[in-house]
């Protein structure tokens, strides 16, 4: 249950711009905005930072990106965002059985070995205490630019943030995320609960 209730969008008139930004990626503006607002500053500072880290003019693919996030967010523990990060994975293209098949993609055939150790590496980054070592960042070279390895670890540090914030308000899931959730899970034979973030 929500620790703190997220607000209508209309309580915040002035931040409508920010939220219209979630629903051209989302569909709808996200809960841990909703309850972000109560601070407007950080609605704003969070919207701004967002659109940079998932800017579709960067060079890493935008469903990779939100892969990415997924799996920085598995490492963290958050229900929500894992559930976030599948709905914009599958809205920027991730086919269903690539989006079942994110947790165990090192030994995927979907999965590049430049996405395998770009998924890696968020997992290592994500982690606590952080687990990239010298090795892993070699193998990520290999792969990937220097501006793309700063786009790749830019998703992990805003999840690293939104992780926190989501599960230490217990962020009530919104029904689109927990259905592509549930799918996923279902194709992989997993369970799935929204947990803590359960309406």
């Amino acid at each position: 249950m929500s620790r703190l209730t997220p607000l209508p969008a209309d309580h915040s008139p002035e931040l409508a711009d920010h939220f219209n930004f979630f629903l051209g990626t989302l569909g709808f503006t996200p809960n841990s905005v909703l309850t972000m607002q109560r601070k407007p500053g950080l609605v704003r500072a969070f919207a701004q930072l967002n659109a940079a880290v998932m800017d579709p003019s960067g060079e890493v693919d935008l469903g990779l990106r939100r892969l990415i996030g997924h799996v920085a967010s598995k490492a963290s523990g958050c229900l929500y965002c894992q559930a976030h990060t599948l709905l914009g994975a599958s809205n920027f293209g991730v086919p269903a059985d690539k989006l079942a098949a994110v947790w165990h993609h090192a030994h995927s055939p979907l999965f590049s070995p430049a996405e395998r150790v770009a998924l890696d590496f968020a997992l290592a980054a994500a982690s606590q205490p952080n687990a990239v070592t010298d090795e892993l960042f070699e193998a990520l070279r290999a792969h990937w630019s220097e501006a793309q390895i700063v786009e790749i670890l830019g998703v992990v540090a805003m999840f690293g943030f939104l992780n926190r914030w989501n599960d230490s308000m217990a962020t009530p899931l919104e029904a689109v995320p927990a259905a592509v959730a549930q799918r996923a899970a279902d194709t992989a034979g997993q369970a799935w609960s929204a947990g803590k973030h359960e309406r």
